[in-house]
């Protein structure tokens, strides 16, 4: 039962040029699996998707490709309503004054953290021995200061649930699946618990970056314009990758310029033309064309824009707030923009 654990970093895959979630989507390729097990997130979530709202950016590549190329992609975490509960206790820590000095005891162990997942990571960061330290290190210094339960949202006990599964389901009393390449999405942080419960497994392996690698690396350095960014630079960049996500980000770089008027045309060709994937952009093109639309004086447009949003089955909650603003006055921008992305 070949499997291969590749670890996933939710909004943060956006940070990585050579670990970004097309590199994900890249390295589940190359292994040629016959199924997509999702460890971090149960059947619930997967069907209301909602690891959208959690930014999981991996997914939005992944599962695309697992549906159009057959691969079955099944959530393992049966358990998955325990990771809330993680959330919800330092919430309530976050209450009481007690609370506040408990986490800020832990505020070395977070920027630790914090530093080891911003600082760069490839594929072989997984298998470095330091690595894996930190990361061990963080989850051992959290447990020693609230025990396992619900402050880690009972990290170790849901993995080994889905450990369970993973040998139940895909072993020699399944014949037919035994010998079947399995790809496994883990979060970073159950990363080394799942490591450890299946040494057997393989880590990911040091790759070239492929072309769609770095243009993704590219689209995400526009998702994060800053003022010292070469803005002329990028845009050419832009203009050399394909796709509507090319486009809308290269109209946010004119908006942020101040080219209003180059910006509206870009994204007036963009609505025009199929921009459903991922699933991220529809929300976010239709907002931004509302807004710039009003920026242009056309209000009856920008309305429409903005109802289209609201229309969408599902759009990311930023999108969401600018077009219900939007239906209610019209936008102005009174500054410089740096845009929006499921990782802010």
């Amino acid at each position: 039962m070949p499997v291969l654990l590749i670890p996933t970093l939710g909004p943060l895959h956006i940070l990585h040029p050579r670990y970004n979630a097309v590199t994900v989507l890249e390295l589940a390729k190359a292994f040629r699996p016959q199924a997509l097990l999702l460890a971090s997130y149960g059947a619930e979530d997967l069907e209301a998707s909602t690891w959208r709202n959690h930014n999981e950016l991996s997914l939005f590549q992944l599962l695309p490709w697992a549906e159009q190329s057959g691969v079955a992609v099944t959530a393992l975490d049966n358990l998955s309503g325990q990771r809330r509960q993680a959330e919800e206790f330092r919430e309530a820590l976050s209450l009481y004054p007690r609370g506040k000095e408990i986490l800020a005891g832990i505020a070395v162990l977070d920027q630790n953290l914090r530093t080891l997942l911003t600082s760069p990571i490839t594929p072989e960061s997984w298998s470095n021995t330091g690595f894996l330290q930190g990361l061990k290190d963080y989850l051992e210094g959290y447990k020693k200061t609230f025990g396992e339960g619900p402050a880690t949202g009972f990290r170790q006990e849901r993995m080994e649930s889905v450990a369970r599964r993973i040998r139940e389901t895909h072993t020699s009393a399944h014949p037919e699946k035994a010998q079947s390449n399995i790809a496994v999405l883990v979060d970073a942080l159950d990363y080394p618990y799942l490591l450890g419960l299946l040494p057997e497994s393989q880590a990911p392996a040091a790759r070239q970056p492929s072309e769609e690698e770095r243009q993704r690396a590219i689209l995400d350095r526009a998702w994060r314009l800053q003022e010292e960014d070469d803005w002329a630079a990028l845009l050419s960049q832009l203009q050399e990758v394909p796709g509507p996500e090319a486009s809308y980000l290269a109209s946010q770089v004119y908006l942020a310029a101040g080219q209003v008027e180059d910006a509206f045309n870009l994204m007036e060709a963009l609505v025009h033309s199929n921009f459903q994937q991922p699933a991220y952009l529809p929300g976010y093109v239709l907002s931004r064309y509302g807004q710039l639309a009003d920026m242009q004086g056309k209000r009856d447009t920008a309305l429409k824009a903005y109802r289209a949003t609201l229309a969408l089955s599902w759009a990311p909650p930023e999108a969401r707030e600018a077009a219900l603003a939007g239906t209610r006055s019209p936008f102005w921008l009174p500054g410089p923009d740096k845009g929006d992305h499921p990782a802010q």
